[in-house]
C-alpha cells in the first residue's frame, strides 16, 4: 500500500479548509481565495483523469508565472501526475529538445507564448495533445490522452516536480523531485525560516526553476499565507509592491536585489513590512547586503541545489554582518560533510573540500541518466560538486564550482576570488572568468567585464587592477570588456559559452 501523508496537494486543500476566504494568489492585481483556487485545483485534476492522464504521467508546460500556472502544478499534485514546467527564455531548438526528453503527456501553453511552443514543435514534433492554460483552456476541456493511464491517487514517492537544471557547463539534466522530497525540504524551511498565516509573500523567480516553488510559496500555501505572483523583474514595479502589498517575505537572486537598492525609487520605499529577504543562487556582495541591512531589512543567504529540493544552507541575517562570505550552516534535517575531491575522505574541523549533502529532501535521479545519477550519488549522499570551506565555528562558504578552477603553472585558480577583485573596481558592474588553455602554463584565465552603465572601462586599466590585488599566476591574460555576460536560470554565468569565445579569440591573436 503506498503512503500519501506527504503529499504536497493536500496542502492546499487543508488551507482552504481552513481559510477559504484568505487570499491565495495575487496574481498581477487578480486576487484568488483559497476556496478559488482549491475547487480549480480539484476540478482540473478530475478533467484531467477523466481524461485518461495519471500517476507517472508528464505534463509539460510552457508559460510564464501565473495562477492558471499555479492551479495546474496543484492538479497534477492532487492525481500523482509529473509537473514539468520547461524555460520560456530558451530558443525554439533548446525547448524542442527539452520537450523530446521530457517524453510529455500533455502539453500545457499560455498565450504569450504560443509561437514558441509552435517553433519548438516545429523543431522536435510530438506525438501528443496540446491544450492552453486557464479557465478558457485545459480547465474547461482536456484533451483525451494518447496514452491513456488508470487513475489513482497520489503518492509520496510520485515524481511531483521535474526541473531542467541550467545547463550552463553542459547539456540539461532532468532533476526528479518527489512529493516527500518536497515535503521535507519545505518542512526545514519551515523550521529555519517559519512563515505565518498574515504572510505576503512576493515570487519574482520564474516558475521553471524550483526555488519559485520551493523557497517560500509552496510553503506559504501550507501556510495559509497570500502569495504575489510577479511575471517579470522590474525593479521599479517590484519596490511598488514591496510598499503598496504590504509584502513581508520573499526570495531573489543578487543582482536582483542590486537592482532594487539601484532604482531611484529605493530611498522613497517603504520597506517596513519586509521581515525576511532571502538571497541565493549566487555570492552576494558585502556591498548589497550593507546596503539593505542599513534600510533595516537584512538579507538572509543560502545555498542550495536542484538536486537537494534545493535547501541545503542559510545563515541567519542576525548573523551575516560577521560572516560576510557565508552561506551558513545545514537547513533542519539537512547533513552535509567536506569531503577530499579525489579520494571522497571526510575532512574533519575547519577545512576546505567538496560539499556533499545527505537529506530526505534529495532528488530521485535524473531523468533517463542511471548512469549519471550514479555519478553523484555515493551511499545516500549528493556530491555537489562545489568545493566549500567551513570555519572553526561550523559556517560554510563557497569557494567555487570545482570544475570551474583551473590550474596555472600547477597553481590552483578559483574564477571566484578573481571575480570579486575585478568587481571591486568602482566602474564594474560585473565580471566572469574562465580558464583557457595555454602552451607554457597548462590554463590561464581569460576575463569578461560589464562595466556599470556609461563608464568605459580599457583592458589596461583592468589588468592594472588585478596586478595590484592578485598574485601573478591568478591575472588573467585576456581581457573582453562586453555589454552584458550570458547567463541561465537565476542568474548564473553560462560559462561553456564564454570559455568557447576565450579560446576562439585566443586563436585569433
Amino acid at each position: 500500500m503506498t503512503s500519501s501523508r506527504h503529499t504536497v496537494g493536500r496542502w492546499l486543500l487543508d488551507s482552504a479548509d481552513r481559510r477559504p476566504a484568505h487570499p491565495a494568489i495575487d496574481d498581477r492585481g487578480v486576487v484568488l481565495t483559497y476556496k478559488e483556487v482549491a475547487a480549480r485545483a480539484r476540478d482540473l485534476a478530475a478533467r484531467l483523469a477523466g481524461a485518461g492522464y495519471g500517476a507517472g504521467d508528464r505534463i509539460a508546460t510552457v508559460s510564464g508565472t501565473s495562477a492558471d500556472h499555479v492551479v495546474a502544478f496543484f492538479a497534477c499534485a492532487l492525481t500523482g501526475l509529473t509537473f514539468a514546467p520547461l524555460s520560456v527564455r530558451l530558443a525554439p531548438a533548446e525547448l524542442g529538445a527539452l520537450l523530446t526528453r521530457t517524453d510529455p503527456a500533455l502539453i500545457l501553453v499560455d498565450e504569450e507564448h504560443e509561437r514558441l511552443l509552435a517553433s519548438a514543435l516545429e523543431a522536435e514534433p510530438q506525438r501528443c495533445p496540446r491544450a492552453s492554460l486557464g479557465t478558457a483552456g485545459v480547465e474547461s476541456h482536456a484533451p483525451g490522452s494518447a496514452r491513456p493511464t488508470p487513475a489513482r491517487a497520489a503518492a509520496d514517492s510520485d515524481p511531483l516536480l521535474l526541473i531542467f537544471t541550467s545547463g550552463a557547463e553542459a547539456a540539461p539534466k532532468g532533476v526528479l523531485l518527489s512529493h516527500e522530497a518536497c515535503f521535507w525540504t519545505n518542512l526545514a524551511l519551515d523550521q529555519a525560516m517559519p512563515l505565518r498565516e498574515d504572510d505576503v509573500v512576493l515570487c519574482v523567480l520564474p516558475q521553471y526553476h524550483v526555488a519559485a516553488w520551493n523557497v517560500q510559496p509552496l510553503l506559504a500555501w501550507r501556510t495559509g499565507a497570500t502569495v504575489v505572483l510577479e511575471r517579470g523583474f522590474s525593479p521599479s514595479r517590484v519596490l511598488s509592491l514591496l510598499e503598496t502589498r504590504g509584502v513581508t517575505a520573499m526570495m531573489g537572486v543578487p543582482t536582483q536585489y542590486r537592482l532594487l537598492l539601484d532604482d531611484p525609487a529605493w530611498d522613497q520605499t517603504d520597506l517596513a513590512t519586509l521581515r525576511l529577504a532571502v538571497s541565493g543562487g549566487a555570492r552576494l556582495s558585502p556591498e548589497v547586503a550593507q546596503a539593505w541591512r542599513e534600510r533595516g531589512t537584512p538579507l538572509t543567504p543560502g545555498y542550495g541545489l536542484t538536486e537537494a529540493g534545493p535547501n541545503t544552507l542559510h545563515l541567519p541575517a542576525a548573523q551575516a554582518a560577521d560572516a560576510p562570505e557565508a552561506v551558513g550552516v545545514p537547513y533542519p534535517h539537512v547533513e552535509v560533510s567536506l569531503r577530499d575531491p579525489e579520494s571522497g575522505l571526510v575532512l574533519e574541523g575547519a577545512a576546505a573540500g567538496e560539499l556533499w549533502v545527505r537529506s530526505p529532501s534529495l532528488f530521485s535521479g535524473y531523468l533517463d541518466d542511471p548512469a549519471a545519477t550514479a555519478q553523484v550519488l555515493t551511499d545516500g549522499w549528493l556530491r555537489s560538486g562545489d568545493l566549500a570551506s567551513r570555519d572553526e565555528s561550523g559556517r560554510y562558504s563557497i569557494v567555487d564550482r570545482i570544475k570551474d578552477i583551473y590550474i596555472s603553472g600547477g597553481e590552483n585558480v578559483a574564477p571566484a576570488e578573481v571575480e570579486r577583485v575585478l568587481e571591486s573596481h568602482p566602474l564594474v558592474a560585473r565580471a566572469a572568468v574562465v580558464g583557457v588553455p595555454d602552451d607554457v602554463w597548462g590554463e590561464r584565465g581569460a576575463a569578461f567585464v560589464r562595466p556599470v552603465a556609461g563608464a568605459v572601462l580599457t583592458r589596461d586599466e583592468m589588468e592594472a587592477h588585478a596586478r595590484s590585488l592578485l598574485a601573478g599566476f591568478k591575472v588573467p591574460v585576456q581581457f573582453t570588456i562586453v555589454e552584458d555576460l550570458p547567463t541561465g536560470t537565476l542568474d548564473k554565468v553560462e560559462r561553456r559559452h564564454l570559455r568557447e569565445r576565450a579560446v576562439a579569440e585566443r586563436r585569433t591573436r
